[in-house]
């Protein structure tokens, strides 16, 4: 993002008054700059006085209610507080909108990298720095799972009943939405997705231990310190929850990496790959650290190829009727079809 299309986001004047309120130090906003990721929403690193501080805001024309978005963002980091769960400190939020258009959060910075592409030079010298990459990040959703959500203030942050139950026939749904969409072929063009949808609805677990859920768990959405292999933060918790927390597990292993490196979704792939663990050996790392109960794990990771497939599928629906650039949604396709090969083959395994 450029240093014109951030200052139509932020007003500094208006958001120095807002600290001012708050005894968020003193003095102009300093040294503003955009950071980079894979998320349309604002991210803003600035100095006032001696601290440093990043605001997340929504894009201009967000397609969810992203006011309601930075709260629960802001909700979620605020109660990990004390945790055992990396994530980035919560300074303050704002959901009065007539400040900067929108509500926003301000947390603390994180230092670190996010390990998609080429990775840094200490990565890249020290195979067992890359091991450490899958088996931090199993532990870091294993700890998430662990957060008493009830204790932490999150006990009315997800509708529990029904949670399961729900699942299939809400991503169905959305599959069958893209129709509206001219030129799209259809389910029809996506094989598995009946069988995997019936499988899916006839092997679901009778019970589940509620807790956090992030609700898009991959390489993108972590840091990693850049000297040393320690998880520094989670991050993008728009999605987060309270359900089922093997969701992310299973999101997880839909997401990982061949044995050879390439990734089943674009841009979810590190280089160099050799030494980074299995899938299986994720699953050991996560059974070793948490208490839950793994027999249904093969389950969850059908349900996140299911899922993660539709909501590919949806740009390719959208690129056909000429409202997304053709390349993208036919990459985003093809990691479809994978996903959807991928749960059929967890299907099928014992």
């Amino acid at each position: 993002m450029t240093r014109e299309a951030w200052q139509e986001l932020v007003d500094v004047d208006q958001l120095a008054a807002w600290m001012d309120s708050r005894g968020l130090e003193q003095g102009p906003i300093a040294d503003a700059s955009p950071l980079t990721g894979g998320t349309q929403n604002l991210l803003l690193r600035f100095r006032r006085g001696d601290r440093q501080f990043v605001l997340r805001r929504p894009p201009p024309h967000p397609r969810m209610d992203g006011t309601a978005t930075m709260q629960r963002e802001a909700r979620v980091l605020g109660a990990l507080a004390g945790t055992r769960v990396p994530h980035a400190r919560l300074i303050a939020g704002c959901d009065d909108k007539t400040i900067l258009g929108a509500g926003f959060y301000l947390m603390e910075p994180v230092e670190g990298f996010t390990p998609t592409g080429p990775l840094p030079a200490p990565f890249v010298e020290h195979a067992d720095y890359r091991q450490r990459i899958g088996l931090a990040m199993a532990e870091a959703i294993a700890e998430l799972a662990a957060v008493d959500y009830v204790a932490v203030g999150l006990a009315d942050f997800g509708k529990i009943e029904g949670y399961l139950e729900r699942q299939v026939g809400r991503w169905l749904s959305q599959l069958e939405g893209y129709r509206d969409y001219p030129g799209w072929p259809g389910p029809a063009g996506i094989p598995g997705t009946e069988s995997v949808g019936t499988w899916l609805e006839a092997n679901k677990p009778a019970t589940f231990q509620p807790g956090i859920v992030h609700g898009d768990y991959h390489l993108a959405n972590v840091m990693f310190q850049h000297e040393r292999p320690e998880l520094a933060a989670i991050v993008d918790w728009e999605l987060a929850t309270i359900g089922d927390p093997l969701i992310d597990l299973g999101w997880l292993i839909a997401t990982w990496p061949d044995a050879d490196g390439a990734g089943i979704v674009p841009k979810l792939e590190a280089s160099p790959w050799d030494q980074f663990v299995r899938a299986d050996e994720l699953i050991e790392c996560y059974a070793q650290t948490s208490r839950r109960d793994l027999s249904d794990l093969r389950w969850y990771t059908v349900l996140a190829c299911y899922k993660l497939g539709i909501l590919l599928e949806g740009s390719y629906a959208r690129a056909c009727a000429g409202k997304a650039p053709m390349d993208v949604g036919l990459s985003l396709h093809a990691a479809t079809l994978r996903l959807f090969e991928r749960a059929q083959n967890w299907m099928e395994s014992r």
